[in-house]
């Protein structure tokens, strides 16, 4: 039976050092700051993004903390739209509940399910139980390599033990109600989505599940539809015009909703 849902745009504030920015996102990294790649920084707040999502009702959007020191834009972001934004990045058992009663719709976790760069079933479980499958996102944001994809973590930094495949998503998606998925070796740079990727997740999820990465123009909306058969929504960042790029925003989001923007 061929699915009669669409793929739909889902908007992101990426933050680092506080501000909203665009990132290359390989490019992070602690051990070597100045191999940092910056797309676009942002004179608007989280909390103005936040304002211009809500307006237009864009759901299901994302809050990344990349670093320390973007606590107060995130909750600034929370606070204009309750349960409007997710929220990731450093995420962990322990504060996960403060941010759901700051705002977030629900939580994103990575890094805290890689001890050592390990898959911990044990901190997956006791974290959903914690505060809700429900209210839970898993990011296995990856990296390619050969022809596999393996979750990174670690602001996209580190390789864990986990690959991208259905066994694993099946696995996880017993503990969480959605999937966050950046390639992160496209992520910012605006030359294309991952196919492979897209058309693999179309064909392995169960649960809704946002990819990001690469997208460059409106028909990339299309392709990710075509090739996950509506199973996979789409993040654009650098490639919008809201942060430096020639995509335009009003259009997307007309394309996306079917209405007048």
């Amino acid at each position: 039976m061929i699915s009669s849902r669409r793929s739909v745009f889902r908007p992101c504030i990426d933050l680092h050092n506080g501000q909203v920015k665009q990132i290359v996102g390989g490019t992070l990294s602690d051990s070597s700051p100045d191999a940092l790649r910056t797309n676009f920084v942002a004179e608007q707040s989280a909390g103005q993004f936040a304002e211009l999502y809500k307006l237009h009702d864009l759901t299901g959007g994302h809050v990344i903390k990349l670093g320390p020191g973007n606590d107060a834009a995130a909750k600034e972001a929370l606070a204009t739209w309750p349960k409007g934004l997710q929220i990731g990045g450093g995420i962990n058992e322990t504060n996960a509940q403060e941010w759901l009663d700051a705002g977030a719709s629900k939580v994103i976790v990575t890094s805290y399910l890689f001890p050592n760069g390990n898959f911990s079933l044990e901190r997956l479980q006791r974290l959903s139980q914690s505060i809700g499958k429900e209210n839970l996102v898993v990011d296995v944001s990856c990296r390619r390599r050969g022809e596999k994809w393996l979750v990174a973590m670690n602001k996209w930094q580190d390789i864990t033990d986990m690959e991208v495949c259905k066994e694993t998503l099946d696995l996880l998606s017993e503990y969480c109600s959605e999937f966050l998925i950046h390639a992160a070796d496209v992520e910012g740079l605006c030359q294309g989505i991952d196919e492979a990727l897209v058309e693999k997740l179309g064909e392995w999820v169960t649960i809704p599940t946002t990819y990001a990465g690469g997208a460059k123009d409106l028909n990339d909306l299309d392709l990710v539809n075509r090739l996950s058969g509506g199973k996979v929504d789409l993040t654009y960042g650098s490639s919008l015009d809201i942060f430096g790029g020639k995509v335009s925003f009003e259009k997307l989001v007309k394309k996306s909703t079917g209405t007048r923007a």
